[in-house]
């Protein structure tokens, strides 16, 4: 038996040692494969969030009674609604926050004309000081013939790295799109079988894996599950409540943009906590356009209002969904946006509300365990 502990050690110890010796190019194999299952990957994720709308349709009168027609099409039918909603609130979001952004960089637009005859008037104003400045340039020995070709030198690689940046950035846009694409029909195909999908999951799982594994398995993956989907419904009525409450409050107080920065504002709530901050500095600069001061009120507008969202809306609302308590869920975001950024954001309020009840029923079982032991004999 030691023998077989000893040669196991030996083995692990020469595979960490070629891990570490061969590590650029195990890295660069694992990013290969992820490159090929990105698009797989991301289509679960899809399939997973338009899951939560499919099983809502599905569970509706109509679709629910067994050997109706509505019922033989209700996966179909389901599949497409959801797809279809999604789309309509992307589309509804952009058609109301594109047209007024543009209408705001066009008011900019428009105005860098006079600025630019402002700056020359003033500057004209100072034609007594321009004899004063062309000596103190003569005595600088400026080699400017030198400083032009120069500055052409820097103008051509400008142009050429532009030129290049903007192959990139084609290149990349289309690999998104293509991937997207890809990623959208896998989730549909998951959709479309996933009871076979799971019963083969089931069936492989209950062959290989012994049952006390199988079954503590089967007590995560429910409980993440739960978690998961609570956290999505919640974190989208959050960022409905946040939205309507930006839009009546701007109206209040008279803001300009009302219905797109409030739209915008909610659309970017979907980043926990602060998520609607990217959206109020697009908002910030749309309404400084208009009226530079209205802007400064509406920056201390939507801090009150974050201030509010982030400490007593958030907490109940996504917090309340999740079963976590709210101190953990700013504790969550808060760790969670240093370790990952945005995807850390959106990843360890469920993770932590996962581990929290995961958590919480050992400890009750275990207490249950203990129960009968710490019982008084007659009592």
């Amino acid at each position: 038996m030691k023998k077989k502990k000893f040669i196991l050690f030996i083995a692990l110890l020469a595979l960490l040692i070629l891990c570490i010796k061969y590590s650029d190019s195990i890295l660069e194999f694992i990013g290969f494969l992820w490159s090929l299952v990105t698009p797989l990957a991301l289509g679960c994720v899809i399939a997973y969030i338009l899951n939560i709308l499919v099983t809502r349709i599905e569970s509706l009168p109509c679709f629910s009674r067994e050997g109706t027609v509505f019922y033989k099409i209700r996966r179909p039918v389901s599949i497409l609604g959801s797809l279809a909603a999604i789309f309509a609130i992307a589309a509804l979001v952009i058609l109301i926050v594109i047209p007024q952004l543009a209408q705001a960089i066009g008011v900019i637009v428009q105005e860098i004309p006079s600025v630019f005859s402002e700056i020359n008037v003033w500057l004209s104003s100072f034609d007594r000081d321009w004899p004063q400045l062309q000596k103190l340039l003569e005595s600088l020995n400026v080699n400017w013939p030198q400083i032009l070709q120069r500055a052409a030198s820097y103008l051509t690689n400008g142009l050429s790295s532009v030129f290049s940046s903007t192959m990139y950035i084609v290149s990349t846009v289309s690999s998104i799109v293509v991937t997207a694409v890809v990623a959208l029909i896998f989730s549909i195909y998951i959709l479309s079988g996933k009871e076979k999908l799971f019963g083969q999951f089931q069936t492989l799982a209950r062959t290989y894996l012994n049952e006390k594994f199988y079954s503590g398995m089967c007590l995560i993956l429910k409980t993440a599950h739960d978690t998961f989907t609570k956290f999505i419904v919640g974190q989208c009525t959050e960022a409905i409540i946040l939205g309507a409450l930006c839009t009546i409050g701007m109206l209040i107080f008279r803001f300009p943009y009302a219905t797109m920065v409030g739209t915008l504002i909610g659309a970017t709530a979907l980043l926990p906590v602060v998520g609607a901050y990217l959206g109020a500095a697009v908002g910030a600069f749309m309404i400084f356009t208009v009226a530079p001061l209205k802007a400064i009120g509406f920056l201390v507008f939507i801090v009150v209002l974050q201030q509010l969202e982030g400490n007593l809306i958030y907490p109940r609302v996504v917090g309340s969904s999740v079963g976590l308590p709210g101190i953990w869920v700013l504790a969550a975001v808060t760790v969670g946006g240093g370790l990952g950024g945005i995807i850390g954001m959106l990843l360890a309020v469920p993770v932590t509300a996962t581990l929290y009840k995961l958590i919480q029923k050992d400890v009750l079982r275990r207490k249950a365990a203990l129960q009968p032991e710490t019982e008084v004999p007659g009592n």
